[in-house]
């Protein structure tokens, strides 16, 4: 009876790290940046039906760290370094919005397919897209679901535009959320995020 349960685990263990690399394939791959889209392809390619051998979204983040220095070591530098670059011009452009940095830009994640994920903080939302019609900047609505705490989620409003061929995921939330980040859904502690000051100093620390 032990043998088995161990054999049990085991075989979950290994599919759980097939998973992981198949679903960090997709996303370095396939521009895919939703973890759980990813797992969800992933495992359907596999022909995966337990959902106890879904990876977490951490395991995932690992393996797509690894495939990308395995695979994309020497392009995958200009990519981030282009898209910091970008940042800090799309930061300066929104300054009074208060923008944050977050995602695979800051985390040095990022590749070809990487957005420009920035948090804009205002009591009213509505303000981002009059400023981009403002300035003849098109753009496209969606939403995202974002855990506040471990026990709050709220769904905020989002607004994607281009810039010099790169994608801009603006997420707009409530000034008072300046003091405490949403939850990552990699790990569930709050997100990393930098002000323009702080991406500045990465750049010119890490040129």
């Amino acid at each position: 009876m032990r043998h088995a349960v161990q054999h049990s685990r085991t075989r979950i263990r290994e599919t759980r790290q097939r998973l992981a690399h198949e679903a960090a394939r997709l996303m370095a791959e396939g521009g895919i940046r939703d973890f759980q889209q990813a797992k969800t392809r992933a495992a359907a390619r596999l022909g995966v039906v337990d959902e106890a051998a879904l990876p977490r979204n951490a395991e995932i983040e690992e393996a797509l760290r690894e495939y990308q220095r395995l695979f994309q070591g020497g392009e995958r530098p200009r990519e981030l370094q282009r898209r910091r670059e970008a940042a800090v011009e799309a930061m300066q452009f929104f300054a009074r919005f208060d923008p944050r940095l977050v995602g695979a830009v800051l985390d040095g994640s990022a590749d070809e397919h990487a957005s420009v994920c920035l948090q804009l903080y205002c009591d009213e939302p509505e303000q981002v897209p009059l400023f981009l019609a403002e300035r003849g900047i098109p753009i496209e609505e969606r939403s995202r679901r974002l855990r506040l705490d471990r026990e709050r989620s709220a769904v905020f409003p989002v607004f994607v535009f281009s810039a010099d061929g790169i994608p801009i995921d603006l997420t707009v939330l409530p000034r008072n959320a300046l003091r405490q980040a949403p939850l990552d859904g990699a790990d569930e502690r709050p997100m990393r995020r930098a002000s323009l000051a702080a991406l500045q100093e990465l750049l010119a620390a890490d040129p």
